[in-house]
């Protein structure tokens, strides 16, 4: 009898597929502000400079956390928001912040300027409840962090 051999591929939602995504991110901002900074042009019909690509990435960016929550969510096979999610949150918000402040646009800046402040909060949220989680009494042996 044959036995069936599969490649199984996981994205690792927490870990380095998220770390490459944001370098690869900041690289594209850094060569974009040394090339691009006060210049337009024309592709596919379109004008481009450095403040629609800025802008185009930060959606991006700010998109990524729908992807994270919904491939994480599939594999518990239930309804969950990774902290990841909240990174790319904060990175999506600052990035479209910047984005509208060079547009001198008062409606984007107001859209995105409070929402990292409570993301960051989420975050301290859950961190002091996972210490909370992990904290020993004095009959226990304490959980390491993971």
């Amino acid at each position: 009898m044959e036995r069936e051999s599969s490649v199984r591929f996981e994205v690792d939602v927490d870990g380095a597929f998220c770390q490459a995504i944001v370098k690869l991110i900041m690289n594209a901002l850094l060569i974009l502000a040394v090339t691009w900074v006060g210049k337009e042009y024309r592709f596919a019909g379109l004008d481009w400079s450095y403040l629609v690509v800025l802008g185009m990435i930060g959606n991006a960016t700010f998109s990524m956390r729908f992807l994270v929550q919904w491939i994480a969510s599939e594999r518990r096979g239930e309804s969950v928001i990774p902290i990841s999610f909240w990174y790319w949150s904060i990175a999506g918000s600052i990035i479209m912040c910047l984005y509208f402040i060079f547009r001198r646009d008062p409606v984007g800046i107001l859209a995105y300027l409070p929402n990292s402040l409570i993301y960051i909060r989420n975050l301290a949220l859950i961190r002091r409840r996972k210490f909370a989680l992990t904290a020993a009494a004095p009959s226990q042996r304490p959980r390491e962090l993971g």
